[in-house]
């Protein structure tokens, strides 16, 4: 390919945005950044140093501590998948739990924790040849991103997704407990205060309810390949 280009992916969660995400990535040999795994690790690095807890969030700790957060993603050629690390730390597997996915949603809110994690991803996205999926990434982080995709699905087909995701990892979850979280996280997500969840007026939106990956694949490499030729020309 004779240009690199920054593809932008947001939508709801449990949309399989990542796996998408992934896929494309390993295809024309980018860089995936996984942007609410990012939000994810240091909703853990907080559950961690005790800064959510049963008496809240204290959000001037989390303030004070952003600078002791690293967060890199590392191909493991094993799984041939990318993996999200936390201050050297693989914690791919426990930033997928359901506690970690109770609390993102708000630490998300937190406005110098939103500014400090597009610092970091602006930075990583300097060269192009870029994949990044999240909920702004197309209206925040990258306004001028070449592609940019806005995945949706029905509530019922996300619920199971991630229902089968985490029993495939044999933790043991309720499909309604999970159902109910992916609303409340629906719902905050297009309600905060600080970069709610939109899609950007240029976006196209991928309502992949009844796709599988394959014809997902299939559906955004007609368009990279009309971008590319309109670029051309």
């Amino acid at each position: 390919m004779d240009k690199k280009l920054i593809i932008a992916i947001d939508g709801y969660s449990s949309c399989g945005k990542s796996t998408f995400a992934k896929a494309i990535a390993r295809e024309l040999n980018y860089i995936y950044i996984d942007s609410g795994a990012m939000y994810r690790a240091v909703t853990l690095f907080c559950l961690r140093k005790g800064l959510i807890n049963k008496n809240g969030i204290d959000t001037e700790g989390i303030k004070k501590a952003l600078n002791d957060i690293n967060i890199t993603f590392v191909y493991n050629n094993d799984k041939g998948d990318y993996e999200t690390w936390l201050n050297s730390e693989n914690v791919e597997d426990e930033i997928r739990g359901i506690e970690v996915s109770n609390f993102v949603s708000r630490i998300s809110q937190i406005p110098d924790v939103r500014m400090r994690m597009v610092e970091l991803q602006r930075q990583i996205g300097v060269l192009k040849g870029i994949v990044m999926d999240g909920r702004d990434i197309g209206t925040v982080v990258f306004p001028d991103a070449d592609i940019k995709i806005f995945m949706t699905a029905s509530v019922d087909v996300r619920a199971q997704r991630r229902f089968d995701e985490l029993q495939a990892k044999g933790e043991n979850v309720d499909y309604h407990e999970i159902r109910k979280n992916i609303i409340a996280r629906d719902i905050a997500d297009e309600n905060r205060e600080v970069s709610p969840l939109r899609r950007a007026p240029d976006a196209i939106v991928l309502d992949n309810t009844e796709m599988t990956v394959a014809e997902q694949m299939e559906w955004i490499r007609k368009i990279i390949k009309a971008k590319l030729h309109a670029d051309r020309n």
